[in-house]
């Protein structure tokens, strides 16, 4: 007796992803698929009232962050991000998508949060609604929640995100390296920072790797081979990888290129510049990289 694996129009297997990162293609082939949730992660900056079809609003200044923190973004207690996750439909067998009004730049918080919590079907989309939108592809409001919880169950890995403490270890050590995913400017100090109290300049020891040079000019990630050479130019081959950015939010870009740069030690600064650059003992540089 033969047996045949489960196909994605199987609607009793689990729908499958080519990678974490889909094209607008594969999203309009599976658009209608009751297996998918489709998610619009943008942050309020770059939230436009048009959605892809079907696209429910995900709020990481609301329920996905944690709000007892006094951070932006910062990563929910279990129970919190589950009750989030469910209230968005999302199940077991889910297969979840996540988009950026910006093309890529919040998208991957998502993508990164769920892995931590153990859910490996998450994808981002590859260009965000900028690539939707140019290719003509139908936009419409936003989905309104289900009316049927999802039930799923997540509990974050501790060793996806790391604190302060952890982060002053790494720009100590011979075998890791600290990436900075914000602007150029704001990494030596040139540009003021968007949130109000923080210090600028930067980690002492960290490394800039601006989350736009892992981009196209539209918003598309560069091909593997160039995302490779990135992190080779970037990152000694070996070291452990923690990115940062402003408030955890593009760090996970960079957590997302290191992945499909083939570099799986990777942990992302829940923190960042929000809790780093505020007044206080931790050291501060400025100047270019």
């Amino acid at each position: 007796m033969t047996h045949s694996l489960p196909h994605d129009d199987d609607a009793t297997a689990p729908l499958g992803l080519p990678g974490p990162v889909v094209g607008t293609a594969w999203l309009a082939e599976h658009l209608d698929d009751p297996r998918l949730v489709l998610v619009d992660a943008s942050s309020t900056l770059n939230r436009a009232d048009e959605a892809i079809p079907g696209a429910l609003l995900l709020d990481l200044d609301g329920p996905f962050s944690d709000p007892s923190s006094g951070l932006p973004h910062t990563l929910p207690p279990a129970e919190q991000l589950t009750a989030a996750a469910r209230a968005l439909g999302i199940r077991r067998g889910s297969t979840v998508v996540a988009y950026d009004g910006k093309g890529l730049f919040a998208a991957a918080r998502v993508w990164w949060m769920l892995r931590a919590a153990g859910f490996e079907r998450v994808a981002v989309l590859d260009g965000g609604l900028p690539a939707w939108a140019a290719e003509d592809r139908p936009t419409g409001p936003h989905a309104p929640a289900p009316a049927e919880p999802g039930d799923v169950e997540l509990v974050p890995r501790e060793e996806f995100f790391v604190t302060a403490d952890d982060v002053a270890r790494a720009l100590a050590a011979p075998d890791a390296t600290v990436l900075d995913a914000r602007s150029a400017g704001r990494f030596a100090g040139t540009e003021p920072e968007p949130r109000p109290g923080l210090r600028p300049g930067h980690m002492p020891g960290a490394v800039s790797l601006p989350h736009t040079e892992l981009q196209t000019a539209d918003g598309h990630l560069l091909p593997l081979p160039e995302l490779r050479a990135r992190f080779a130019a970037a990152v000694p081959e070996g070291d452990r990888i923690v990115t940062t950015c402003g408030s955890g939010l593009t760090a996970c870009v960079l957590a997302l290129g290191a992945h499909l740069a083939g570099r799986e030690d990777v942990a992302v600064y829940d923190g960042s510049w929000s809790e780093w650059g505020r007044p206080g003992p931790r050291p501060v540089a400025a100047g270019p990289a």
